[in-house]
């Protein structure tokens, strides 16, 4: 047997990480011992690899991290107790257990062994058996040991996480982390009493969307297939709102249900994430896209159907007035253009408070609104019922009306078969909420659709005329300025034709 690479490794595939074997370091300035070592060792259970002296067997050492050092005494330059000494004092490698190897009656290095931190000593010339059974009890206890050292450290990274953690059996909380605790205001003695999950939830949030919460704690796990998320996955988000008050903002958590992982038999991991920041965030980019388009292409428009004119006039005969009138209108457009401008720049500097922006939106200039969106998205056929007191005035302002008004419209007319939908509004109150129910005769949606629909990043479009543009955020975004206000939304099939109809409910501002 040759020795030409002393760090060769034998073992049948890669390091005990992935291989589930423990990792030997033999370490033998003498070709003999290592060979005879590596015969008495070679099993499934052994990845070995070998150095030549102390320089190599500290490198190994720090490269390898191994389950256990097989380390010869007697050796040219630094000997076994050197490297023993310094393996201690490092401490990366201090808790890697140490063999020692002597001859059979060396009390004095058996005793300098020890001072210098050697676990266990085996003799020369070597008793296979006990070996062996040296070799196995130490591995299996190193083993154990890093399992419980990455144990404690999970549980230090789960304790101390900024994200809630839970383990729930059906509907009882087993554990939650402190983060889990605060976020769900759980007593100290939850762990005795096992609260329900969707009973402490309500008492302080709104569970949206309410499609999928009302068959909880049976919610069946996303996937990617259905469109629910661009990974591929069977995690499921769900959403619990603290709706905005008068003396504090909305608070937003986002629920994953991990499917992938089961605690045990019945367990399951929820994780509780405060997603506040970037749902307002999404929310007001949305909001302000759809209010640039708006409001700079109708003058732009303007400007660029009096400039043709006024192209097309140098060719033909157009007198002083109409001239006049061409300029004039060009004029209007660059100042309407102007203003348009000055409205958006001043709304980006002060989006980030979008909600509180503006009066509230009276139902008055409903009417007015829907014609103008309608417009700029070129619809022809959308009519609108008021049935509500022209005084009635809603938590939301005129823009985040306009910008929910844009994102429903421009849907009726994206997924219609021609894109030319025709579309009835109907506001009434109902009880003590205004609703909005928007009717189109496009096409009928799948019961998971219907669903899901107010989920970020769910592309139903995929199942439709195919290839729409879009992330999924715009009904998304709709439902959480409805569920910012204590509102509420969802989405039916009619029963008369193709078609869907949105229902929209909000509070009434009774403040004004």
């Amino acid at each position: 047997m040759t020795d030409s690479n002393p760090n060769r490794v034998i073992a049948h595939s890669g390091k005990s990480t992935h291989s589930g074997k423990s990792i030997v370091l033999v370490v033998d300035d003498t070709l003999a011992g290592r060979e005879t070592l590596e015969a008495l060792l070679f099993s499934e259970a052994y990845e070995l690899h070998f150095a030549n002296d102390g320089i190599q067997a500290l490198e190994a050492a720090a490269r390898l991290r191994p389950d256990l050092i097989l380390l010869d005494v007697m050796m040219p330059g630094i000997d076994g107790f050197e490297v023993c000494r310094r393996l201690r004092a490092d401490p990366e490698l201090t808790h890697i257990p140490v063999i020692m190897v002597t001859a059979l009656d060396d009390r004095p290095s058996r005793l300098q062994g020890i001072e210098s931190g050697a676990d266990d000593f085996v003799s020369k010339p070597f008793d296979s058996g006990e070996l062996r059974a040296r070799v196995r009890t130490v591995t299996r206890l190193n083993r154990y040991r890093r399992m419980l050292e990455e144990r404690e450290r999970f549980e230090w990274m789960v304790e101390n996480a900024e994200d809630g953690y839970l383990v729930l059996d059906g509907d009882a909380i087993r554990y939650a982390n402190p983060r889990a605790q605060s976020i769900l205001e759980l007593e100290p003695a939850y762990r005795e009493t096992k609260p329900s999950f969707l009973a402490t939830v309500q008492k302080r949030f709104n569970c949206e969307p309410k499609e999928l919460w009302s068959q909880w704690p049976n919610i069946p796990p996303g996937s990617a297939d259905a469109g629910t998320s661009k990974s591929a996955s069977n995690d499921l988000n769900l959403f619990l709102i603290a709706p905005e008050t008068p003396t504090s903002p909305v608070n937003w958590i986002e629920v994953t249900i991990f499917g992938r992982f089961r605690i045990e038999e019945t367990g399951r991991l929820v994780r509780l994430r405060d997603v506040t920041g970037l749902k307002t965030g999404l929310r007001d980019m949305w909001s302000f896209h759809t209010m640039v388009m708006h409001k700079l292409n109708t003058p732009m428009h303007m400007m660029q159907g009096s400039m043709e004119l006024l192209a097309m006039s140098v060719e033909s005969a157009v007198s002083a007035n109409e001239l006049l009138d061409l300029i004039e209108m060009a004029s209007s457009g660059a100042q309407r253009l102007s203003a348009a401008i000055s409205d958006v720049l001043q709304y980006a500097t002060t989006m980030s408070t979008v909600a509180s922006i503006g009066e509230p939106f009276c139902v008055d200039g409903l009417i007015e609104l829907v014609n103008e969106v309608a417009g700029h998205l070129e619809l022809n056929q959308v009519s609108v019922t008021l049935d509500a007191p022209a005084e009635t005035c809603l938590p939301l302002t005129a823009r985040e009306i306009e910008a929910i008004l844009f994102e429903l419209l421009e849907n009726t007319k994206k997924f219609h078969p021609q894109h030319q939908p025709t579309v009835t509004i109907k506001a009434v109150l109902e009880g003590d909420r205004f609703a909005l129910h928007i009717q189109d005769d496009g096409i009928h949606l799948s019961p998971d659709q219907l669903n899901r629909v107010w989920l970020p990043y769910y592309q139903g479009e995929r199942y439709f005329t195919g290839e729409v543009q879009g992330m999924g955020l715009g009904l998304p975004l709709v439902a959480s300025i409805l569920w910012e206000h204590n509102g509420d939304c969802r989405i039916t099939n009619r029963d008369d034709s193709p078609g869907v109809i949105v229902h929209l409910y909000l509070p009434i501002n009774r403040n004004v």
